[in-house]
């Protein structure tokens, strides 16, 4: 087909299409926060469609845990939800998780009304599991809101730097392992602790207290950054310079505190008088637990507590006398108190004095720089140090600082690196929480694929310093310290079954735990004395710990650099 010169010429001389200056242009709506993009709604529905399809996973006793609190508050009056004992896993969350329980609870009748029967422990029919799975994914839209919202508002260093690193949160490998295949609510509520950080950002102060406020009415475990809130909203708020403390602006955050407290407390009171509140306060602080958990969280309490088991079994093989106390402590990922043979123990007021004094350090920087950017890294610090010296920590806890410590990584090249080997740390740190080995090349792979998708593309935006010979050695050692998780999960997956061969047979016995009575398998039958020994006897053969404590200690290496490079560069700046 022949096209004549005179038509071209004049479809080349059609003028442009008349394109406003940038100032003309009207600035673009700010869309509502449950309005998603398509690359929001891409991220979400590929997320949720692999969370589904961990549906059938592995779940945890925290399953059962969660099942029974479903029960507890159907079945019950509100004045016995803190009392009752028919099962070992008691309630134990503030009320508002309690209230949350009782919502989900008549989702929970319209499908399976076995699952709300106080007496059918350890229920775990399809029907339970798929609902209780599908309520985790849908909580969790707190989260995911909240993420995006803040990536839609953050533009340092670009956007979509902001939106990779929203969906990071989203498709996080350490909630996948918590919250999806162990089995918890997490994200639910590190949502509702981004949204109170948003609304600190916003400079909404009234707003991000009430909400943190209503956070620590759903798990106590967050009073670890309530002194981050509180100096920041008092030097923010409640303090003008020139003037001082203003007492009307304290009052008023106090009043605000005081009612989601009453909220929260007051139907406890109203249904069984005041006593109902030392009922609930012995539940939600059990200080009888010992320093470890079960399975060791990476932090310092781990490596001193390696450290004591090294020394121990050397002094045992050259015939020195040590207590049997301490020959069966913190070695077989019990539930308890630890006793150290070598090294002094540790006290839980030690683990407070120490957490408070390394924290207040951040505080008072805090208090002469009440900046939002200071007031986000002290959250991830005093998170951070919490979980590093805290009393009884569990392994989970990481999510505490890794979450919000993502909103940091690409500030600059000191946080990217430290949230790099936080990040990998921390949820190779939770390995250990998915005991079957079918799950191995799930956590395994989804960590390595978010890994290899979303580290280089922040590391291309954030500027590197011009390096010194010391900047080069620290990064040629933490590159090796990276590489060294290859090496550590090949031993604890093969090598170690090949250097003890009846780490197979102790393998077959069901890990131990706590319970009321005395030591309880992991499936809820309660062991007798031989059945104990027998245990112990194959341990000690099999090294069966080794492989937990290796992963504990070289964890707690990477999370205790990353605090100290993250302390470093807060102080000097």
């Amino acid at each position: 087909m022949s096209v004549s010169a005179s038509s071209v010429t004049s479809r080349r001389s059609k003028p442009p299409a008349y394109e406003p200056s940038h100032s003309e242009r009207p600035p673009p709506r700010d869309r509502r926060w449950w309005e998603l993009d398509t690359a929001e709604r891409d991220v979400l529905i590929a997320a949720t469609c692999f969370k589904v399809l961990l549906f059938p996973a592995y779940h945890s006793t925290d399953f059962e845990v969660h099942r029974n609190w479903l029960a507890i508050t159907h079945s019950l009056p509100l004045s016995e939800w803190y009392h009752d004992a028919t099962s070992e896993w008691t309630l134990d969350y503030p009320p508002f998780f309690a209230y949350f329980e009782r919502v989900l609870s008549g989702f929970a009748y319209l499908v399976d009304p076995e699952i709300l029967r106080l007496d059918n422990l350890g229920y775990a029919a399809p029907s339970a599991v798929y609902f209780q799975r599908a309520t985790v994914v849908a909580s969790e839209l707190v989260l995911v809101l909240a993420v995006f919202r803040w990536a839609r508002k953050s533009f340092k260093p670009d956007s979509a730097t902001a939106q990779i690193l929203a969906a990071s949160i989203v498709t996080h490998p350490g909630l996948l392992i918590v919250d999806h295949i162990h089995f918890q609510y997490n994200g639910f509520l590190l949502g509702i602790l981004l949204c109170s950080i948003l609304a600190a950002r916003s400079n909404n102060l009234r707003t991000s207290a009430m909400l943190f406020a209503v956070l620590l009415n759903f798990k106590h475990i967050y009073i670890y950054l309530a002194l981050p809130y509180f100096v920041f909203l008092l030097r923010k708020h409640c303090w003008v310079p020139g003037k001082g403390l203003q007492t009307d602006k304290v009052i008023e955050l106090g009043a605000l505190v005081v009612a989601v407290c009453a909220v929260s407390f007051g139907p406890f009171v109203l249904a069984g008088g005041p006593s109902q509140l030392g009922q609930i306060i012995s539940r939600l602080f059990p200080f009888q637990r010992g320093l470890n958990h079960a399975y060791w969280a990476g932090n310092v309490w781990a490596l001193y507590t390696g450290v004591d088991r090294i020394l121990v079994k050397y002094l045992v093989s050259r015939g020195w006398p040590v207590a049997v106390e301490a020959l069966n402590s913190a070695s077989r990922g019990l539930v308890g108190s630890t006793t150290f043979g070598v090294l002094p123990n540790v006290t839980p007021a030690a683990t407070f004095i120490l957490t408070f004094a390394l924290t207040a350090v951040y505080l008072v920087k805090l208090w002469f720089d009440p900046t939002y950017r200071r007031f986000l890294d002290t959250i991830v610090l005093a998170a951070m140090t919490s979980f590093l010296f805290g009393w009884h920590v569990h392994e989970k806890a990481a999510l505490l600082f890794l979450i919000p410590l993502t909103l940091t990584a690409a500030d600059d090249y000191n946080h990217y690196r430290s949230y790099v080997i936080a990040t990998t740390a921390g949820v190779v740190g939770l390995f250990p929480l998915l005991i079957k080995s079918m799950e191995t090349p799930i956590k395994v792979m989804a960590t390595l694929l978010w890994s290899v998708f979303v580290y280089p593309r922040i590391s291309k935006v954030v500027y590197r310093p011009l390096p010194n010979l010391f900047s080069l050695l620290v990064d040629k050692a933490e590159t090796a310290y990276l590489y060294g998780f290859v090496a550590l999960q090949l031993y604890v997956s093969v090598g170690h079954s090949l250097l003890f061969p009846t780490a197979e047979a102790a393998s077959a016995v069901p890990a131990l735990t706590s319970c009321a009575s005395g030591i309880l398998s992991a499936n809820g039958t309660c062991l007798d004395a031989n059945a104990v020994e027998q245990v112990k006897q194959v341990g000690e053969a099999s090294m069966e710990f080794l492989p937990l404590m290796l992963t504990s200690m070289y964890c707690a290496l990477g999370i205790s650099w990353s605090w100290l490079r993250l302390s470093w560069g807060f102080l000097t700046t």
